[in-house]
């Protein structure tokens, strides 16, 4: 709700396509800056009470929000200010609450469907956020989408709080933060699949995502409607993505996911291309069904496979990296989505983006097999695939453990 009220402000302060870019280069940047020393301390600190700092200082931003905007004293520098905060807040918000997410799974076999579910709970959000956003502001105004925002955190907080979970190792923190910063870009940068999968991942994150930002130009000035189309628009693809996340959820492993992600790419890609070309308010739907379905077929099925191959001590490090390719390339993409909107119209700035997304699912189909090799063995020392019948009977024998 927070996020299309953000864009609708904005755009009525200021009716620039630039400006709903530059909020969202503000609001994303500090999560691509900070990510990479956050995931360091997440891997040192004690996730749930990391978490429970974080949703505190989100309920302090949302609140902030609410008062300038009810009291008719916000301005675009506020807005902007506000959305760096909550970008900072982010950087160590995301990765704790993913590597946090393997902490409530007790088996490990079911890791693939948490994170499916996990995505079909955010999903819903994004289903019902957007259309519940465009009838408040349509009969309230957006100081009211702030408002709730900022209220909900309060049972998030108690939830974090009530959880009983299993005592974990004190994390070792004999190296230097330097030290382990560097370790997990070595270890990142040195593990093909990971690397492979998030630099496919930045590009969708770069040139995919970013359309959301243009949403209320398609809105009000190319398909000519007001708040609720916004809502519907913004709702379609949470529909898409609530459906990729629930096919996802019936999947008993990760096995077949690393094939889904150039498929979800390219679907991503021509969904894009359609929009761009739609003047039809219900074929514009209809494609951003597909639009949503793709960006989270290939956001979960990236996750679940690094979720799955990466060491345990790297794992809040390695998530950071997930969450800068994830939220921290999309500053840039926003930024860019914005100059070019300016200057080519959002409709081609759109088609730009999906032909960017074709061109990164050609690219990763060219490293399917060499990234297959890499990741083969470990997915039978995990039981995920069945090896060779020597290293089934030593997987047997407790040497797989």
């Amino acid at each position: 709700m927070t996020r299309i009220a953000t864009s609708w402000l904005v755009y009525q302060l200021t009716g620039s396509a630039l400006l709903l870019g530059v909020v969202g280069f503000a609001g994303q940047i500090p999560t691509f800056l900070v990510a990479p020393f956050a995931g360091v301390w997440v891997d040192r600190l004690d996730r749930r009470r990391l978490l429970v700092a974080t949703q505190v200082l989100a309920m302090v931003e949302s609140l902030a929000l609410a008062v300038l905007t009810l009291s008719g004293r916000i301005n675009i520098q506020e807005i902007i200010g506000l959305s760096a905060f909550q970008g900072l807040i982010n950087a160590f918000d995301m990765p704790g609450r993913q590597a946090f997410l393997v902490e409530m799974v007790e088996d490990k076999n079911d890791l693939g469907n948490a994170i499916a579910l996990n995505s079909s709970m955010v999903n819903l959000a994004r289903l019902l956020g957007p259309s519940l956003a465009g009838g408040v502001i349509a009969l309230f105004g957006t100081g009211y989408c702030f408002l709730i925002d900022g209220l909900s955190y309060l049972p998030v907080i108690a939830s974090l709080l009530l959880m009983r979970l299993k005592p974990l190792m004190a994390p070792h923190r004999t190296s230097s933060m330097f030290h382990q910063l560097k370790e997990g870009w070595t270890y990142v940068a040195g593990s093909v699949p990971i690397r492979t999968i998030l630099s496919l991942f930045a590009v969708i994150s770069l040139m995919g995502w970013p359309f959301t930002v243009l949403m209320p130009v398609f809105a009000l000035k190319i398909l000519k409607g007001g708040p609720h189309t916004y809502g519907f628009l913004m709702g379609a693809v949470g529909v898409g993505a609530l459906a990729s996340a629930y096919s996802l959820a019936l999947r008993p492993s990760a096995r077949g996911l690393l094939r889904m992600m150039p498929i979800s790419a390219g679907m991503l890609g021509v969904g894009l291309i359609l929009f761009g070309l739609s003047r039809n308010y219900w074929l514009s739907l209809g494609v951003l069904l597909f639009c949503g379905f793709g960006l989270m077929q290939e956001a979960a099925a990236s996750n679940t496979v690094i979720q799955t191959i990466v060491e345990e001590s790297k794992r809040g490090r390695v998530m950071s990296y997930y969450t800068a390719a994830f939220v921290g390339m999309a500053p840039f993409g926003s930024l860019l989505a914005g100059t070019l909107a300016s200057r080519i119209g959002a409709a081609n700035t759109v088609m730009v983006s999906g032909a960017s997304c074709l061109a990164g699912a050609i690219w990763f189909l060219t490293q399917l097999k060499a990234l297959r090799k890499v990741i083969r063995p470990i997915y039978v020392n995990l039981g995920i695939v069945p090896g060779p019948p020597e290293v089934n009977a030593v997987l047997e024998d407790g040497g797989g453990q």
